[in-house]
């Protein structure tokens, strides 16, 4: 199961899991999602001699929720280095899915000394993304719940009716084709069940397009499409009904890497490809810290 702990950025106190021994990795969850969804990497992990530790996100438990709604990437960001310090490292490897990979994406970009490496899952370059998706077709119809959520209580009615049908219903569109064990749905919704949390989850996407984030100025396009120079493995699953495979490795460019980017497609896996095709992406993990630790 691992050892809990209890991490702090500033005022807020964070509930982390973790297992093994070495160099540190730490994992951050995306949405619909929380701390256990990396049960499939942490053992495999500490079984090759890595210390590796998943930490609850910022507002997903009523300890981490920021008084001031605070819920931008920047300030995930800055959680993430006061984690480092506290875990006792300067540097480590860092791994995030979904709103994970925006955060390290951003945290890669502010302080890349803190980092071995990113390994980044189902969310591509987070500036890119902001700048582009939006015009292309396909990714608008399927970035639909991003503006719904934008609908603060009819969204937030319709996220929680019938114990939260609607989280179920997304994991099954966005990993079609994959059955989670029913048991991880289950935390998922325990977790977002708890006071705050759902506010919390979707203040994410309310940050994300405030007007103050939208590439409505050449300054802000500029902005947006930031380096990350820190060696970046971005994954991405073949089937994923969040965000397109395609468009994903469009949006991973080169250019904005300049300490090297490798980008590979997971098989017979959608948007929650680590926990659906663990073995494959565990074996990709591992390599990749190897190279660079």
């Amino acid at each position: 199961m691992g050892r809990i702990a209890t991490l702090k950025s500033g005022d807020l106190k964070f509930t982390a899991i973790e297992q093994g021994e070495g160099p540190l990795v730490l994992c951050l969850h995306g949405f619909p999602d929380c701390y256990h969804s990396f049960r499939h990497q942490l053992p495999f992990l500490a079984a090759h001699g890595y210390r590796a530790v998943s930490v609850s996100l910022r507002g997903y438990e009523p300890s981490s929720q920021p008084a001031d709604d605070d819920y931008s990437l920047e300030s995930m960001a800055d959680d993430v280095i006061s984690f480092i310090d506290q875990l006792g490292e300067d540097k480590v490897h860092l791994i995030g899915h979904d709103w994970g990979a925006a955060i390290a994406y951003t945290a890669g970009a502010a302080a890349p000394e803190r980092f071995h490496s990113l390994t980044t899952m189902a969310v591509p370059h987070s500036g890119r993304f902001v700048n582009e998706a939006f015009f292309k077709p396909k990714q608008a119809r399927l970035s639909w719940y991003m503006l719904f959520f934008q609908l603060r209580g009819l969204s937030d009615y319709t996220v929680k009716r019938d114990d939260f049908a609607f989280i179920r219903w997304l994991w099954r569109v966005w990993s079609p084709g994959w059955q989670p064990e029913e048991s991880a749905l289950a935390e998922v919704i325990d977790t977002l069940r708890q006071p705050g949390v759902q506010r919390g989850a979707l203040a994410y996407y309310r940050e994300a397009l405030s007007p103050k984030q939208l590439p409505l100025t050449p300054a802000r396009r500029a902005a947006n499409a930031y380096r990350v120079p820190v060696p970046t493995l971005a994954l991405t699953g073949r089937d994923d009904g969040c965000i397109d495979c395609d468009i994903f490795q469009a949006l991973c460019r080169e250019e904005d890497f300049p300490n090297g980017l490798q980008t590979r497609v997971v098989e017979n896996a959608g948007h929650f490809l680590h926990q659906e095709q663990p073995e494959i992406v565990n074996a990709l993990l591992l390599e990749w810290l190897s190279r660079h630790s």
